[in-house]
């Protein structure tokens, strides 16, 4: 629920918006819109190490216990949200924040549990299942998000709050401490520059993406650029302080063990490349392909998640065999085979038409999905069994942030990709488009000239955003046809399938480099290496 609740929204943006009364078009509502994507992410990312750590010195089973409690007071009041417009949406990004909260209480310290409780030839599977679990709920809020948005906005909260109160009396009544915790010192200086410089750098890249001045992106604003630069000092100042403390937040010795260091350096590189896909392929379903095959704007979300199920059932299949697999023949084969598998079905979507046939599309989707359940499940549980018994909870942490800073970076590079490719090529086609139906030059020349990320956020809301751009004044003084035309399914999709495509290479070619550097890091892990109870080190 915690990792489906990171997704569900995404999907359910457009009926969200027109539920408050919000149009997140508008220039001044973009930060909303992005916030509303972003806040839960920036929060997992920042907090789940230091969630870790504690789980270590006080208890995981006491800090996944109150996870639950905070995700289910959270879930509740975003679903009686009272406020429209402005309000409406702080009050969203607020609670938001709260149950992202809840939720890295929970993928903080859920992997820790279960590498205690399982033994070394059962852990793979045990660790399998709950990456699975996770992961699936990325991909799964997409479809779940098209469904209840379809039966009222607010429905898209309500889903969570039934599992959330049975998921905390269950936590509370059901699970015991298996690990010992070992009480110390907080790291006050640790924590406070890591969430600090963390929160900043992501940040940054948020407003980094949105208009600056004339530019199309806010990469020279010095806003962004401050906040990129005091967060890179406030993270080296923690590097600094991680190595002066007798109890640091964060592990940095960790990183000497190889198959810890070389599993998160390609976790990291494949949330990366996973996030850009997942969002690419939104834009790509419900701004193009499927109101060019008839399908009505207000249902594109729906329908956008049905279409990447093949994504889920490969991820769904080879996750949990994967994970059972690894446990008798190592990490390695399966976690660099499923790399290998996800560059290719990247390459091969850079094959396809922006038109395509969607059986091809739906190959390449279980075939990226094969490789990411290959890839997840035997990583996760090499990470996990590569620390000492006293770190699990901490080593959970950083896999988790290095895999949600992984989904937020994507975000700004991706749609920065994305942002630039359309600024190359979209304003002389949006002119000679609306010239070609009538609009005046003077006006064609205005709406060209606008920043494309609002064109970009409208294929991504499965939104036609011509009749918003021209008015209802100038669309009067157009001709019945030219009218009709403009406002109809198909005119803004063909319209930007050009200058999306030539932005869809860009990103797919950039993910597609990424999995492979992530496939190189998964190979050099060495054999497989396991932290013995007695401390002492295994290799097999």
């Amino acid at each position: 629920m915690s990792a489906l609740d990171g997704s569900i929204v995404i999907i359910s943006l457009p009926a969200i918006f027109r539920g408050i009364g919000l149009d997140p078009l508008a220039p001044g509502n973009i930060g909303y819109l992005l916030w509303m994507i972003l806040g839960y992410l920036l929060v997992q990312a920042v907090l789940v190490v230091t969630l870790g750590r504690l789980g270590d010195m006080f208890g995981r089973v006491k800090m996944y216990n109150l996870g639950f409690v905070v995700f289910s007071v959270a879930s509740v009041a975003l679903s009686f949200d009272p406020f429209h417009a402005g309000g409406g949406a702080l009050w969203l990004i607020g609670w938001r924040i709260v149950q992202a909260v809840g939720g890295s209480m929970l993928t903080a310290n859920s992997a820790a549990i279960l590498t205690d409780a399982f033994p070394t030839e059962q852990r793979g599977m045990a660790l399998g299942v709950n990456q699975i679990t996770a992961l699936a709920g990325q991909f799964l809020g997409l479809v779940v998000g098209g469904l209840l948005a379809e039966i009222d906005w607010r429905a898209v909260f309500w889903v969570s709050v039934p599992f959330g109160l049975l998921g905390t009396i269950w936590s509370i009544r059901s699970l015991r401490e298996v690990g010992t915790p070992k009480r110390a010192k907080v790291d006050w200086g640790g924590n406070i520059t890591f969430a600090a410089g963390t929160a900043l750098l992501l940040a940054a890249i948020t407003y980094g993406i949105q208009p600056y001045g004339d530019a199309a992106t806010g990469w020279g604003s010095p806003l962004v650029l401050g906040g990129i630069g005091a967060g890179v000092l406030l993270l080296l100042l923690f590097g600094v302080i991680e190595t002066r403390v007798a109890t640091p937040m964060f592990q940095l010795s960790l990183f000497k063990i190889r198959a810890f260091a070389a599993g998160n350096i390609a976790a990291l590189l494949t949330a990366v490349a996973r996030g850009g896909m997942q969002f690419m392929l939104i834009i790509w379903l419900q701004g193009i392909w499927l109101p060019l095959h008839g399908y009505d704007y207000e249902r594109t979300p729906l329908w956008a998640g049905i279409y990447m199920l093949p994504l889920t059932v490969g991820f769904l299949v080879a996750g949990p065999v994967s994970g059972y697999l690894s446990d008798r023949f190592g990490a390695r084969l399966f976690s660099t085979g499923g790399l290998a598998l996800v560059a290719a079905a990247f390459l091969g979507l850079l094959l396809l038409p922006v038109d395509f046939p969607y059986p091809a599309f739906a190959a390449l989707l279980v075939v990226s999905g094969i490789g990411q359940g290959m890839f997840s499940a035997p990583n996760t549980s090499a990470i996990m069994s590569s620390v000492p018994t006293e770190q699990r909870g901490v080593a959970s942490g950083m896999r988790a942030t290095f895999q949600n800073s992984g989904t937020s970076l994507s975000i700004g590079v991706f749609f920065s990709l994305m942002i630039a490719g359309l600024a190359s090529s979209l304003p002389q086609t949006l002119t000679s488009g609306l010239q070609a139906h009538g609009v005046p030059a003077p006006v064609a020349d205005g709406v060209a000239q606008l920043p494309p990320v609002s064109t970009l956020f409208a294929a991504f809301l499965g939104s036609n955003p011509v009749g918003h751009l021209l008015g209802p004044d100038v669309l009067a003084g157009l001709a019945p046809a030219d009218r009709s035309a403009l406002t109809g399914g198909e005119f803004f999709p063909r319209l930007v399938s050009g200058p999306f495509h030539h932005g869809l290479v860009v990103v797919f070619t950039a993910a597609a480099v990424m999995a492979v550097v992530a496939a190189v890091a998964s190979a050099s892990r060495g054999k497989r290496y396991f932290h013995t109870p007695e401390g002492s080190k295994e290799n097999r």
